[in-house]
């Protein structure tokens, strides 16, 4: 399931990335993925495709995702800017909590 991520080098060109997978892997207008859309309700996704989406990003990224990051995450904007920093592209998000913080550090080598 790992897509290639060249060019991929900051949480803008991650953001893009994570666009053109949702909208090649789901058929989803382009116009729907605006960086405040929530998953679920703006954008359409199940929460299987959500899960399916993070497996992408972890598996083409290297990253990995903690048990809860669903209960972190409501607007793509969000997925991106949490996958940026987890990948070392962004500062760490102000939405997440410590103990998530804590929970994505204990599984990734953030800097």
């Amino acid at each position: 399931m790992s897509k290639s991520i060249e060019g991929v080098s900051n949480w803008m060109h991650m953001f893009r990335w994570i666009v053109k997978l949702i909208r090649d892997e789901y058929g989803i207008d382009e116009a729907l993925l605006t960086r405040n859309a929530t998953l679920e309700t703006d954008i359409g996704l199940s929460i299987e495709q959500v899960e399916q989406v993070l497996e992408y990003i972890a598996e083409s990224f290297e990253v990995h995702f903690p048990g809860g990051t669903l209960d972190e995450l409501v607007k793509l904007e969000e997925l991106c800017l949490l996958a940026s920093w987890m990948k070392g592209y962004y500062k760490r998000p102000e939405f997440i909590s410590d103990a998530f913080e804590g929970r994505c550090r204990a599984v990734n080598a953030i800097a």
